[in-house]
């Protein structure tokens, strides 16, 4: 009979020594956790606006010419660059996503716009609409307008905005458009 314990003792004397510690550290409380990093201080940001390059400029491509729409403008058909329009107050992408009521050409519909990427824009789109509204597949913020596209990325209307959630200018054929909420 000593011999089976014998036997048993040794085996389990072998199974013990088979097993590792795979955790950090002992088993007293000293042990603890690395210490935690300190945080860096952050300088602040500021902002201005850039001076106009200075010496070699060729490196840089021209300047736009008339005809070339440029933020801050509505292009009017048969005409160059039409007057910027007056007092355009800032647009963010964030405060247009969501549902808008349209009034354009004396009838009105719905139009939804979306952060989802489509093309250079986000993706959007009418219900009920008629004209070139009825194209319509994008936007994108560039300034201080909204610029609708339609499904090829081609900008069909560029809109300001005039009010808190009122926002006014005209399609490419020269209609009137107002989207508020």
């Amino acid at each position: 009979m000593r011999v089976i314990h014998a036997a048993a003792g040794l085996a389990v004397v072998l199974a013990l020594t088979g097993c590792q510690r795979t955790s950090m550290g002992g088993f007293s409380s000293q042990d603890a956790s690395p210490a935690p990093i300190q945080a860096a201080p952050v300088p602040s940001v500021s902002s201005s606006q850039l001076p106009a390059p200075t010496g070699n400029t060729s490196q840089f491509p021209a300047a736009p010419t008339s005809g070339t729409a440029m933020p801050g403008t509505v292009q009017q058909p048969g005409t160059q660059v039409a007057a910027a329009a007056g007092g355009g107050l800032d647009v963010t992408k964030e405060s247009m996503v969501g549902n808008w009521r349209v009034s354009s050409a004396g009838s009105s519909c719905d139009m939804f716009l979306t952060l989802t990427n489509l093309g250079s824009g986000s993706r959007g789109g009418t219900r009920g609409c008629a004209g070139e509204l009825t194209t319509m597949g994008s936007w994108e913020v560039a300034g201080k307008q909204v610029v609708l596209k339609d499904r090829n990325g081609n900008a069909i209307a560029r809109l300001y905005k005039t009010a808190d959630a009122r926002f006014d200018g005209s399609t490419n054929g020269g209609q009137p458009v107002s989207l508020s909420r």
